[in-house]
């Protein structure tokens, strides 16, 4: 199977290559850009996605954190699905996907996760509140997560409490559409404001 496109956006002259990104039936969607050179090497953006694919990137939020690119992104796609009652179209993994886990039953703590010594985590993140929030589209609640080069077993994820995210490259994506789609049948989004073009458009190839 041919690997797709690896998608990259241009911000001051600098390429970031797109790690992940969700898109939405409405045709926007959210993306999360890295790029190791840049003064700040994470950036999460907002996109409008015309028919042939090419993407509007705007309204950047830029940091040096990967845990903190993680989250915006994640805070991003669910405050747009509340707000609008939209269904995710698809999502998709760049060359550097990640494999997520939730801690749904502790915050992330020393003895709390697998450190196998192939496969050490990315990244470490307690949500900010202090608290469980609703991730997974709303189907789970969690106090952190975790990332890894490589997936967890099923006994690693048993043996810790620990739950896959929906979007890791090992699920069965066709089936989260599916549900997302049942889940917003038969409600009515608002209208989403126009856009103001007041920034400066994105290139993409």
């Amino acid at each position: 199977m041919t690997s797709p496109p690896t998608r990259r956006a241009r911000q001051g002259g600098a390429w970031y290559v797109i790690l992940k990104a969700a898109t939405f039936e409405t045709g926007h969607g959210f993306a999360l850009g890295h790029n190791p050179g840049a003064p700040s090497p994470f950036v999460t953006w907002q996109f409008t996605e015309g028919e042939n694919g090419h993407r509007d990137y705007y309204w950047g939020r830029y940091g040096t954190s990967q845990a903190w690119a993680q989250r915006d992104f994640d805070r991003r796609v669910d405050n747009y699905q509340q707000l609008y009652h939209a269904a995710v179209k698809h999502t998709e993994l760049g060359p550097e996907g990640v494999y997520r886990y939730y801690s749904t039953q502790r915050p992330v703590d020393i003895g709390t996760y697998p450190k196998p010594p192939d496969n050490q985590p990315l990244s470490i993140v307690n949500y900010d509140d202090d608290r469980r929030r609703p991730v997974a589209d709303g189907r789970l609640m969690a106090w952190g997560e975790l990332t890894y080069a490589k997936p967890l077993t099923e006994k690693q994820m048993e043996d810790y409490e620990l739950k896959p995210a929906p979007g890791n490259p090992d699920r069965v994506r066709p089936s989260i559409t599916a549900w997302l789609k049942d889940e917003t049948r038969g409600q009515e989004p608002p209208k989403e404001p126009g856009q103001k073009r007041n920034h400066k458009n994105h290139e993409e190839r």
